[in-house]
């Protein structure tokens, strides 16, 4: 039994060391640009702003080195003391025999003990970071407000779902599996719905954007491209960050186009219209069903491996957990799977590369030709102080977007279309 817990160990050290080379190659190549920018990132960036772009990546890549060298090591000392087991044996006697309300607190307790250690990184990235860049706009009371909403929320919508899915298998049987997975996959379909109503508002504040010109014009791209959401609406997203984005939530009639205030103060009309055909695009190419049925698969396949874990005498005990628990195969699912999904990721970003550069051939369609869609990427390259360098291999497993460099190229490739 003793081994599954080396090859765990193992496993996540492979990980880091893989992470810790990929960045290492990225801020190679970054800095092997850093004197002079090439040609086609000297289009997008003064020199200046690019040498602003180089300092942040180097500082966010250095950074993120020793949080994931500290979280690694968290993880790899919780698994060799033996805490995890002491806390489920402590909260095991809050129930009977048959009790399956402590084992679903047994397993967000230990998620919320597991994420105190991390806190002072994800402070000192904001606080520090972010604001020696400009991007910060939290306040340090903003801030713990949202971890303790967050951890609220946790519990008020975790701890139920958690009872539901262990309560599943006194409930069907060696079938709980199927029926979990149909479970939760129905709540985050719920979720979609109901996250921008009842969720988001907590957070943040969505004011439907003004009358006038601009939400013609939007409406107006709407119609003419076969998307007609509920609303659209503007987030306070500066009141946290500088950075900006643009999404749209829900489906079907329950959809609603959502513009960060950043965005909206940082692009003309033309290249915010760009921005949302892109959108759009995701959209009219069948792209978010796509990753429904992707994201469905892959969390059937998490139900399967989970079931199958905690009916082998060998799992749970190599950390110190009774067999054939549920709760503690859960728990060490969570915790170990990223270590070998972190290997298909490239997959996983190559689908969602292709669906980039088909979004952008519409957007480049809706609105007459490529220059509005590449004039909103070179800003928002300029604003966001991206990375217009990275090393090949570094981007393969951590963009989910091609490069700049990529979308321009791929945007001139073809004709415009009226």
């Amino acid at each position: 039994m003793v081994p599954v817990l080396w090859i765990a160990l193992g496993l996540l050290a492979l990980r880091l060391a893989a992470s810790l080379v990929l960045a290492a190659l990225n801020r190679a190549e970054v800095r092997r640009h850093a004197a002079s920018a090439p040609p086609a990132v000297a289009a997008t960036m003064d020199a200046a702003t690019y040498r602003r772009a180089v300092d942040y990546t180097l500082a966010r890549s250095r950074f993120g080195v020793l949080a994931e060298v500290f979280d690694t090591l968290v993880l790899a000392l919780v698994l060799l003391s033996g805490i995890l087991p002491l806390l489920y044996n402590e909260t095991a006697v809050w129930g009977g025999p048959d009790s399956t309300w402590n084992q679903a607190l047994f397993v967000l307790l230990a998620g919320v003990l597991l994420a105190i250690p991390s806190l002072p990184f994800e402070w000192w990235e904001q606080f520090r970071v972010e604001q020696r860049f400009g991007f910060n706009q939290s306040t340090p009371q903003l801030w713990v407000t949202d971890k303790l909403k967050g951890t609220a929320l946790m519990f008020l919508l975790g701890f139920p779902l958690l009872w539901a899915l262990l309560s599943l298998v006194r409930w069907v049987g060696s079938a709980w599996w199927l029926w979990g997975f149909a479970l939760l996959f129905g709540f985050q379909l719920l979720m979609l719905i109901l996250y921008p109503k009842l969720i988001l508002p907590l957070f943040n504040r969505l004011t439907p954007l003004p009358e006038g010109p601009l939400r013609d014009r939007l409406l107006a791209l709407g119609d003419r491209t076969g998307f007609r959401a509920r609303a659209i609406e503007v987030i306070d997203g500066s009141k946290r960050s500088g950075h900006s984005n643009a999404y749209f939530t829900g489906f079907g009639r329950f959809r609603r186009i959502v513009l960060f205030d950043t965005l909206v103060a940082q692009l003309t009309p033309e290249e915010l219209e760009a921005v949302l055909a892109h959108e759009i695009g995701h959209y009219r190419r069948g792209h978010i069903p796509k990753l429904i049925v992707v994201s469905a698969l892959m969390m059937l396949a998490a139900f399967a491996a989970i079931a199958w874990l905690a009916n082998q005498p060998w799992f749970n005990p190599a950390f110190g957990f009774p067999p054939a628990q549920l709760a503690p195969s859960f728990l060490l699912f969570g915790l170990l799977s990223g270590a070998v999904t972190f290997w298909f990721s490239p997959l996983s970003n190559l689908l969602s590369r292709r669906h980039e550069y088909e979004a952008d051939a519409f957007a480049r369609e809706a609105v007459g030709g490529p220059g509005p869609m590449i004039a909103a990427l070179r800003k928002l390259a300029q604003k966001n102080l991206t990375n217009l360098t990275p090393h090949p291999w570094y981007s393969g497993f951590h963009y989910s977007h091609p490069t700049l460099v990529e979308r321009e190229r791929a945007l001139l490739a073809a004709p415009a279309q009226g």
